[in-house]
């Protein structure tokens, strides 16, 4: 047999028989189950096929009939839209037909859509509009370990809308641990009494589906690395010169750390041997366009190996065939609220142990395969065993926003999964009160707080568009609006070439700061940029594909503020000249609470005093003077707390439009 022993990946990707997966097996018995029970937990490796699978068995057995729909949330937009190409393929249609995907700012769904991918977040504000979310059959929740803010609140509502519906199925996937609180959390006294013949009246149900693993052995280093990323990059190398072949798959924190070492590969693998095997390097993080996520499931190039560094995304949400070895950091961002200064920022933080074994688990999907971790065995052995749920640490201000425009005034006793704590709780009511989208009573205001609640971006943003109108500057906030929702920077390095960027990108600088940089940039785009707009965005360093997304955006956005009778006049586009301080005044009554004091060394500090904060290498601010700032995001990196998005100000505006929030100390 040893001629014909085909290897695996011969079977593309995308076209494995589903027979092939363990889930095939329990097809009959899940659709039984899911028939008989409102709740459905299904416990499964990453790999078993229930993401790719279940919808199609249930479209297959006539749950789509009477014009429903199935949707299938994910935690991530990146898993959105990748698992629906996946299982567009396989129900042989194209994206956006039967199988659709919708994620924030992006909707691939029509009228024929009958499985539809989605975010969690976006299917609450889908109950904005539906609160019994009535147009779906089946709800699935997938990826519900993962405890993401947004699952946690969307399984609280489908709890409610269940006492209203009992005919909706529910099926969450999760791994193994919490199975049991899932199903406890949707059982009340009232489904556990007894009925008449004496047998138990449950709820639901728990399945467990078997992955398909190969053994993997895991390597540790016997002393820690002093920096991880450089760690991971020697690793790529001495696995690409020592270990048979297989691809590769890295995790690293975020953007910034994967560009970094996609660069170091590309650079590096320059001076392999000319006989030795090419690498081919791919990022992958929630910031890419949806081909550039896409273009890592594609088959390595003859004689090439693959190499993903990828965030946590990669970690459960989707699965990318011909991985045999797996490098580990041990560490992953992980929002953190303080809510003594108002600030969340997102933090490297070591791995659960659960998110390590999960990690681990990627390398034994097609054949043996190596984890190699990052740190030692004792560090190992001290990480927590999950991770704290994401609505223990964060802003809660646009959960808190949502749920009262559900008509969920009550918004501390609402049913959830993990109580958030109180200090968090209260942070997020005292921001929504100072920014006007609640009264006095804690009761949404109309309609500003209703229309906060209906746009597509955070609370602080919405309240600067929707005050625009009475600084005259819609059309230029609804351009800072998108360009700040893109995640990421506008501008591309290319190698060897730092300084003749840095002197391109000052060509679009505006001394008071970032936003109205982007808006200059943005503008300069759409003007000079109309023949060859690809052109003109290779000769300035800029990010193309960024820039039709911030087009798209913004076009969305523009229609959210058209529906709100908020009329955007673009016969001036472009003549932002003397509306700088509208402009940054206009910023003010949105970002006040996001303020910073510039102190004598360049640091800044928070207006609290409580935190020092530098502005981003990234910033038009690195290194310039200004006495007060204001910002849009905070990360943090080692030991420096950095700040983006930045624009001078005047003290006097943070009292003007932030009464609530500040009070002068006499």
């Amino acid at each position: 047999m040893g001629d014909f022993d085909l290897n695996s990946n011969f079977i593309p990707a995308l076209h494995k028989p589903s027979a092939l997966l363990p889930i095939a097996k329990h097809h009959d018995s899940l659709l039984y189950l899911i028939e008989k029970n409102p709740i459905t937990i299904v416990v499964g490796q990453t790999g078993s096929g229930k993401t790719t699978q279940i919808p199609q068995f249930l479209e297959n057995a006539g749950w789509c009939s009477d014009g429903k729909t199935i949707a299938v949330t994910q935690p991530r937009r990146v898993a959105a839209t990748t698992v629906a190409v996946r299982v567009a393929e396989e129900y042989g249609c194209e994206v956006g037909k039967e199988v659709g995907y919708s994620i924030r700012f992006e909707d691939v769904t029509s009228a024929v859509t009958r499985i539809k991918f989605l975010t969690d977040g976006l299917l609450i504000r889908e109950a904005l509009v539906d609160p019994l979310l009535s147009r779906y059959s089946v709800i699935m929740v997938d990826e519900a370990h993962e405890r993401s803010i947004s699952t946690d609140i969307l399984l609280g509502l489908l709890k409610k809308i269940r006492k209203r519906r009992p005919e909706l199925r529910i099926i969450i996937s999760s791994a193994t641990l919490q199975a049991e609180d899932f199903l406890n959390f949707f059982s009340d006294e009232s489904d556990k009494q007894e009925s008449s013949d004496g047998e138990k009246n449950e709820i639901g149900s728990i399945v467990s589906l078997e992955g398909r693993m190969y053994p993997v052995d895991t390597l540790y280093l016997e002393t820690p690395a002093d920096d991880y990323v450089e760690k991971a990059i020697s690793t790529v190398f001495d696995i690409h010169t020592q270990e048979p072949e297989g691809d590769i798959l890295v995790f690293l924190t975020g953007r910034e750390e994967i560009d970094t070492a996609v660069q170091a590969v590309v650079e590096r693998s320059a001076q392999l041997p000319s006989e030795c095997q090419a690498i081919l390097a791919l990022p992958l993080y929630a910031g890419l366009s949806t081909e550039q996520q896409m273009s890592v499931f594609d088959s390595p190039p003859e004689n090439t190996r693959k190499v993903i560094f990828s965030t946590n995304i990669a970690e459960a949400s989707v699965t990318i065939d011909g991985i045999v070895y797996v490098i580990d950091s041990g560490f992953v961002k992980l929002r953190a609220f303080d809510p003594t200064t108002g600030i969340e920022s997102l933090t490297a933080t070591p791995v659960s142990k659960a998110a390590a074994l999960q990690r681990a688990g990627r390398a034994g999907r097609t054949k043996p395969g190596k984890c190699f971790r990052l740190y030692t065995e004792d560090a190992f052995i001290e990480l927590p065993d999950a991770n704290i749920p994401e609505i223990q640490r964060s802003n809660l201000a646009p959960f808190i926003l949502q749920l009262k425009a559900l008509g969920i005034d009550n918004v501390v006793r609402f049913d959830y999964l993990t109580p958030p704590p109180a200090e968090l709780m209260a942070k997020a009511t005292e921001l929504l009160f100072s920014l006007g989208a609640l009264d006095e009573y804690a009761k949404l205001t109309k309609p500003l707080g209703m229309r906060m609640a209906e746009l597509a971006v955070e609370p602080m943003m919405a309240k600067t568009l929707l005050s625009a109108p009475s600084f005259n500057c819609v059309n230029e906030i609804l351009t800072i609006a998108a360009m700040t929702s893109l995640g990421g920077s506008i501008w591309i390095q290319r190698e060897g070439e730092k300084k003749s960027m840095e002197s391109r990108r000052r060509r679009f600088s505006v001394e008071e700061g970032d936003h109205l940089t982007l808006l200059n940039t943005y503008q300069s785009f759409l003007k000079n940029g109309r023949k060859d707009p690809s052109l003109f965005c290779y000769v300035n360093y800029i990010n193309f594909k960024a820039m039709t997304r911030a087009v798209s955006i913004r076009a969305q956005l523009k229609r959210y503020l058209e529906r709100f009778g908020i009329t955007v006049d673009e016969s001036h586009e472009g003549s932002t000249a003397g509306k700088s301080e509208q402009i940054r005044r206009c910023l003010t009554t949105g970002y006040f609470a996001h303020a910073a004091r510039m102190q004598p060394d360049g640091s800044f500090l928070s207006i609290d005093g409580g935190t020092t904060l530098h502005a981003h290498p990234s910033s038009l601010m690195f290194n310039r003077r200004a006495d007060w700032v204001i910002f849009h995001e905070v990360m943090e990196t080692g030991n420096k707390i950095f700040i983006r998005d930045i624009s001078k100000i005047e003290k006097g505006w943070l009292l003007e439009y932030g009464a609530g929030y500040y009070e002068v100390k006499t």
